[in-house]
């Protein structure tokens, strides 16, 4: 099966609702399988013009027909697993099933700070995350309620229930994440990272799925990250030294760092080599970043970049 292949933008960066509606319908009109946004009021500690994930979501369903929509990932700080849940579900309605609801413990105590929102200890947070993954699929139908140290929900029938809501775990953690992502989630996501890193993850992961008694390759491995190609050798040099400048690096280290995260480089015969090498790690979803204000994603050169991943 081919690599599935998503665009992710971060609107906290500054964009407005209808911009990011046009990239949406741009990426299903280039056949993409998702269209995510990130899950942040803040740049760091910038203000730029931001809209809510969950409710720009919703009407991103209204705006196309057939491509999935995913929040990557909202943070469970933001709200109450209720309030979670009954989104989710009316984003299921919204969609048709095409809504991907990924979760995480936040992170940003800058955008906590200036909001006056709590943002516990990293401890807490991932206890909290146990037991919002609990309560989604309690609420998405087992029926059973859940009583946990956090968050209760009594054994009720949670309606409208979802047709199809598929539940993103992403973040970085070594142990915790891949541990949840294997019990809980249909998706395990995190950013391009180095082949060791991502056995060991995997390792976690599947020893939680089979604990927890799912089939093996229950939950779809996806990446989120860059991709720097160019027609050709030159124009690439030309990437690498524009992009590593940018991060304070010379051409050569920065492209040694894309080799080391396994980041989609090179020409395109180059690139179709590392998105294949990317599928025999068991990575079947790359999602690229475009980490800029919405205004400035590019999508002329979007257009032939996906083409090339495609293979």
């Amino acid at each position: 099966m081919a690599m599935e292949l998503g665009l992710m933008v971060e609107p906290q960066v500054g964009g407005s609702y209808a911009r990011l509606r046009e990239l949406a319908v741009w990426a299903e009109n280039q056949g993409l399988d998702a269209f995510a946004r990130s899950d942040h009021y803040l740049d760091m500690e910038r203000s730029a013009p931001s809209t809510d994930a969950l409710t720009t979501l919703g009407g991103l369903a209204e705006a196309t027909d057939a491509i999935q929509l995913v929040v990557l990932v909202t943070p469970l700080t933001f709200r109450h697993p209720a309030v979670i849940a009954k989104a989710a579900a009316t984003l299921d309605e919204m969609t048709g099933g095409r809504f991907a609801l990924g979760v995480g413990t936040g992170w940003m105590q800058g955008e906590h700070d200036m909001f006056g929102m709590d943002l516990p200890e990293l401890g807490e947070r991932f206890d909290r995350l146990y037991e919002t993954l609990s309560y989604l699929r309690a609420a998405f139908g087992t029926n059973e309620g859940f009583a946990g140290k956090h968050y209760n929900l009594a054994p009720i029938d949670v309606l409208p229930r979802p047709l199809n809501v598929p539940i993103v775990v992403g973040g970085g953690g070594m142990k915790k994440t891949p541990s949840y992502a294997g019990r809980f989630a249909d998706e395990y996501n995190m950013f391009v990272t180095d082949s060791e890193t991502l056995e060991r993850r995997l390792d976690v992961m599947r020893t939680a799925e089979a604990t927890a008694g799912r089939d093996p390759g229950s939950v779809k491995v996806s990446f989120v990250g860059p991709a720097v190609v160019a027609a050709t050798d030159d124009e690439y040099a030309a990437l690498l030294t524009d992009r590593g400048s940018k991060r304070d690096m010379s051409a050569s280290e920065y492209e040694a760092f894309l080799i080391e995260k396994n980041v989609p480089r090179g020409t395109p015969d180059q690139a179709v080599a590392v998105v294949s090498d990317l599928e025999n790690m068991g990575i079947g979803r790359f999602y690229l970043q475009e980490y800029s204000h919405l205004d400035d994603v590019d999508t002329e050169a979007l257009t032939p970049l996906f083409k090339t991943l495609r293979g």
